[in-house]
């Protein structure tokens, strides 16, 4: 079970991002976080199942469904070598890297949130599900009409999409996301693996069509 414990390693982590310190709480970090993350995951398959069997939960230490704790700095000005979240993404069997449509979960203090969809799709990904909001337009307000979409947005509407259709806003969309915020104390309750279950079934709708927009299952 996720407990305060985790929280506190990340807080002590934020203050302290460097690998010497990193290194002198390794088994701490094992324990705290890996652990019962991992135990979090176990317990996340079977309910994920339930909702499709095209997507992955993967509970293996490394290269399962929990990213890396370490930060790609080549490209930051920011050299701090780890992240200060845990972020767990449960992913279509079809996809490859974090922008593959899945569920996500995340864990941070004072910040913690899940929900499902596709962050940042790319070049044909991106222009078929916006293709379909215009083709379904009916399909695509009853699978979102319970969920506020999250995510950035373009300034004017994509090349070769009319600036006037009513649903621009959704087409000038560079995601397709909708997270549940919560918070760590339901974070570290008995009640979060049913409260993300939850959440999950909700955004189920919003899946499908991007699934069905990309040419897989869902």
């Amino acid at each position: 079970m996720i407990t305060n414990a985790l929280f506190d390693f990340l807080r002590e982590l934020k203050d302290n991002n460097n690998r010497d310190w990193f290194k002198s709480q390794k088994a701490r970090y094992e324990s705290e976080v890996v652990d019962p993350v991992t135990e979090f995951i176990e317990n996340m398959a079977p309910r994920v199942a339930k909702i499709s069997p095209h997507i992955i939960v993967d509970p293996r230490p490394n290269g399962g469904s929990r990213f890396r704790i370490y930060r790609d700095t080549r490209f930051s000005k920011d050299k701090s070598p780890y992240k200060t979240q845990v972020g767990c993404q449960f992913r279509h069997e079809a996809g490859k890297d974090a922008h593959a449509p899945g569920f996500y979960v995340h864990l941070a203090p004072g910040e913690v949130f899940f929900g499902g969809g596709v962050w940042g799709p790319e070049g044909d990904a991106l222009r078929s599900i916006r293709q379909r909001i215009v083709d379904k337009p009916n399909e695509w307000e009853k699978a979102t009409m319970a969920l506020e979409l999250r995510g950035d947005q373009l300034v004017r509407a994509p090349k070769g999409f009319d600036p006037e259709h009513p649903l621009i806003e959704d087409l000038r969309r560079k995601s397709f996301f909708s997270f549940q915020d919560a918070d760590e104390a339901l974070a570290t309750s008995n009640d979060f693996e049913s409260a993300v279950e939850k959440q999950f079934e909700k955004v189920a709708p919003l899946m499908g069509f991007i699934a069905t927009s990309l040419g897989v299952n869902f």
